[in-house]
């Protein structure tokens, strides 16, 4: 794996073998020491344009649980902010030694543009770009998933006929999109539930289907039940008429929770609002991988990095010893 720059273009292959690997960091994370030697030596650059307290954690536990040196770079109060291009900055990288950088950008296609644009040999992550991708959400969510619904007999499961609904602010979520694709190559069946006014206007290319009510949708018996965030900072106009209606048609209460069938899991990719898209009484119940999930994302992004930087050499290298 060169580069991870959506789930998209990601072959159902690559998918399952980032999930397999992601297990076994899983497993070294039960540890008394969860450190491994994997990375040592190689660099890993935290290029965040955007604010993103939980995902730049994340990455920088991952790399480190890895042994790797990491560099956290905020365009805030850097050159970035007088002025400096993504050209300029990548090539600060690449003078710098940068074996890996993981960026979040507020431009769709940034992450893409870094690593084609021939200014940086290392490997791109994409960690977020404008309302296009975040495709290690998506894979750690799938982990998640399979967590769950396998348990221990996870290794080289799938995720066939498992029916996940996203529901929410799916026309700003770049978590819902690289969800959709992930989770169908997977084999899920995904169904998204939104207001009119927040449904993609390209949605009919998707291959999902599309429910507006979502007592409906949990009638339907979903295995998991996504919520999303409302991205009030990405809306610039009036999308429903009031937060408290869009609680009332669309929010996870606690009657709704007890709706849901038995085994179903409740998810939410964070940062939550309580109380608006979901209710505390939700977030916190047994049904919730919340807190799973940011721990399964530590295991998700050290498996990223070590197929990024590691997994090439150590694929050779077993060739050779044959």
């Amino acid at each position: 794996m060169r580069h991870l720059l959506d789930t998209r273009t990601l072959t159902y292959d690559e998918a399952l073998r980032i999930l397999d690997v992601a297990e076994d960091m899983s497993d070294t994370q039960r540890r008394e020491v969860r450190k491994l030697p994997t990375l040592r030596g190689k660099t890993v650059v935290n290029l965040f344009f955007e604010d993103s307290t939980r995902t730049r954690i994340s990455f920088e536990a991952a790399a480190k649980r890895l042994s790797a040196d990491v560099i956290n770079f905020s365009a805030k109060g850097s050159s970035v902010s007088k002025g400096e291009s993504l050209q300029d900055t990548a090539q600060t990288l690449q003078a710098m030694g940068a074996d890996a950088v993981v960026i979040r950008h507020g431009a769709s296609g940034a992450p893409r543009t870094l690593a084609t644009s021939g200014w940086i040999s290392a490997g791109v992550v994409n960690a977020g770009d404008g309302t296009h991708a975040h495709p290690t959400q998506a894979l750690l969510d799938a982990f998640t998933i399979r967590k769950r619904t396998h348990g221990d007999a996870s290794r080289g499961r799938d995720l066939e006929g498992l029916r996940v609904t996203i529901v929410g602010d799916v026309l700003h979520s770049r978590v819902a999109r690289s969800n959709v694709w992930l989770l169908t190559t997977l084999g899920a069946e995904v169904t998204l539930v939104a207001p009119p006014t927040l449904v993609p206007q390209d949605v009919s290319l998707w291959p999902v289907r599309v429910m507006y009510d979502l007592d409906d949708a949990i009638a339907a018996a979903p295995d998991a039940l996504m919520m999303l965030r409302i991205q009030l900072e990405r809306m610039n106009a009036a999308y429903f008429p009031t937060e408290r209606e869009y609680s009332r048609r669309w929010g996870l209460d606690a009657r709704r929770l007890a709706s849901l069938p038995a085994g179903s899991i409740v998810m939410h990719p964070g940062p939550m609002n309580r109380g608006l898209e979901i209710s505390a009484e939700a977030a916190d119940s047994d049904r919730s991988t919340v807190l799973e999930q940011v721990a399964n994302g530590v295991s998700v992004r050290m498996a990223v990095l070590y197929l990024l930087l590691a997994g090439e050499r150590a694929a050779s290298e077993r060739e050779d010893d044959r």
